[in-house]
């Protein structure tokens, strides 16, 4: 264990070192070549440690395998919870709107929505240091809006036509999944620093199974069911080939989005800090200073007006105003990218005092522009309905490798011989791999159940969650782990049951497709559990 860890460190040495070589010795513009060394570093690091691990073990396939066995159990937790918050993400939107019962779907104006919502926002947070909105879309036909005051960071939901926040329950909607998906709920940076760990675990652990298995086409076209174990690796060897494209995009795509916490050594390179770097990647987006005095924001409806003009299809995607009580206010508009795949590379400045265009920035820098592609690829704000359920059904494949995998992995070592820390094990998973879902669903039913006037609502649907999650792995470490499977299999049909009940009236397409989903989910649990109730003399 010690060696290993030992051999993932000195791989990532490795890394770190090409990774400022290449920033430091490329012959092309600064940001270039920070961009293009991170790259490298990402890419580099499994691979030296893959050939470090095939290096003290006798055979490069036969050392992949122990690997990947060993990777898997580590890491498993990690990328099946990341896995699971991040493919419901794909419908963050969706889900948003669905936890909002008061709102009516269909098109929405979003310059007049952002302008109440800038209204909005200069009532209560005047005094804040930057006002940032996600202007209402027919995806989400609401304004997201956020600030910084006081040291602290507050977000709201508004109304898209009175700009009003009174009128919605107060929910995190989709984005709880959003951010767990990347932050874990944990204080920044070490969520986003365990996430970015997880997502290039995920790389490594894909790589060494794809060398790992000797017959990786042929097991596409294989699986004998009811044949306890050699079932469950059928599934894992199906599901894992299925969609390995796909898990290998969008393992090193997350783990680019978190590239600057992961692999910070090529913006080093090139410049003095962090920072600089970050402001030399979208520099039409760094905040101007403040003058200390006092400012009025000129009428934004034109500022949007022009902005949509430029942007034509792209759509407005986020609007930044920093300083908006200061006379050196600006006013920040990134275009969308529903007609492309790279993401936050068109970008519009002005002046906020005057509403007059300082700067209309595209994006022209090969390997800045690649980064944006990559980061598009993982967020997929371009993408259409059809590619967002292709996205969503590759998230649903990867789960169950990660959960197969990780029940071979335990059933395996208890064939060997049953031992105390086995058992635990074997039951903690349990709490894991079936508890988490059940926990999520949780959220929904809280968002139904809760009363719409409780104070700080949002807070408490994310502390059931939690609340659900911990109960749920204590009860599997209790209960023998087959009874365990059975009982949480029954309970997540419940739960998705309650989901499909409370969506009533279905008054709107997002209710019924949840209900659908629901249903759909709730009778693959009854199948489950049926399953392992007939097969608990097989397995």
């Amino acid at each position: 264990m010690v060696k290993s860890a030992g051999i993932i460190f000195l791989a990532y040495l490795g890394a770190a070192l090409l990774s400022f070589l290449a920033a430091y010795l490329l012959p092309v513009s600064p940001a270039n070549a920070a961009v293009a060394g991170i790259l490298v570093g990402l890419a580099v690091w499994p691979v030296l440690a893959m050939f470090g691990f095939a290096h003290i073990r006798t055979g490069f396939r036969a050392a992949m395998t122990q690997v990947h066995d060993m990777a898997g159990i580590f890491t498993g937790w990690l990328i099946y919870v990341m896995t699971l918050s991040g493919t419901l993400s794909v419908f963050r939107s969706e889900i948003s709107l669905w936890s909002r019962p008061e709102l009516k779907e269909g098109a929405v104006d979003p310059v007049r929505a952002t302008t109440a919502a800038l209204s909005w926002l200069g009532g209560h947070a005047p005094h804040a240091l930057a006002w940032y909105i996600a202007p209402a879309t027919a995806r989400a036909p609401f304004t997201w809006v956020s600030w910084e005051e006081g040291g602290l960071f507050h977000q709201r939901a508004l109304d898209p036509v009175t700009g009003s926040s009174e009128t919605l329950r107060d929910t995190v909607g989709g984005d709880f999944f959003y951010r767990f998906h990347f932050e874990l709920q944990l204080p920044y940076p070490w969520g986003r620093l365990l996430a970015g760990i997880g997502a290039v675990a995920l790389v490594f652990v894909l790589l060494t199974g794809l060398v790992a298995h000797r017959r990786i086409f042929q097991d596409f076209f294989t699986f004998r069911p009811k044949k306890g174990q050699r079932s469950w690796l059928d599934v894992h060897n199906l599901a894992g080939v299925a969609a390995l494209p796909f898990h290998l995009t969008i393992a090193f795509t997350g783990a680019v989005t978190l590239a600057t916490l992961l692999m910070p050594w090529a913006g080093l390179a090139r410049y003095p800090d962090t920072a600089a770097f970050q402001n030399a990647l979208v520099p039409s987006l760094s905040p101007s200073a403040p003058t200390g005095t006092a400012g009025v924001l000129a009428p934004v409806a034109p500022v949007l007006e022009e902005a949509s003009r430029r942007l034509k299809s792209e759509g407005i995607n986020q609007v930044y105003v920093y300083n908006p009580s200061d006379s050196a206010a600006t006013i920040v508009i990134l275009g969308g990218n529903k007609d492309r795949i790279a993401f936050d590379t068109h970008v519009l400045r002005f002046d906020g005092k005057t509403g007059k265009l300082l700067a209309d920035t595209q994006e022209t820098r090969p390997a800045v522009a690649a980064f944006a592609v990559l980061y598009g690829l993982h967020i997929a704000h371009f993408a259409p309905s059809a590619t967002r359920w292709l996205y969503f059904g590759s998230g649903v494949l990867l789960l169950l490798v990660t959960g197969s995998g990780l029940r071979l992995w335990i059933r395996r070592r208890l064939r060997r011989g049953e031992s105390r820390h086995l058992v635990l094990l074997e039951r903690a998973n349990v709490g894991v791999v079936a508890g988490t879902p059940i926990a999520f669903i949780a959220f929904f039913l809280a968002n139904r159940l809760l009363p719409v006037a409780l104070h700080d609502r949002a807070a408490r649907e994310v502390q059931i969650v939690f609340a659900v999650w911990g109960l749920l792995v204590l009860a599997a470490l209790v209960l023998p782990a087959r009874k365990a499977w059975r009982i949480f299999s029954i309970l997540a049909a419940l739960a998705l049951g309650g989901v499909a009940l409370l969506s009533a009236p279905w008054a709107r397409s997002v209710e019924c497709g949840v209900s659908l989903v629901s249903l759909f989910l709730a009778g693959c649990c009854v199948m489950a559990f049926r399953s392992l109730g007939a097969a608990d003399g097989r397995v």
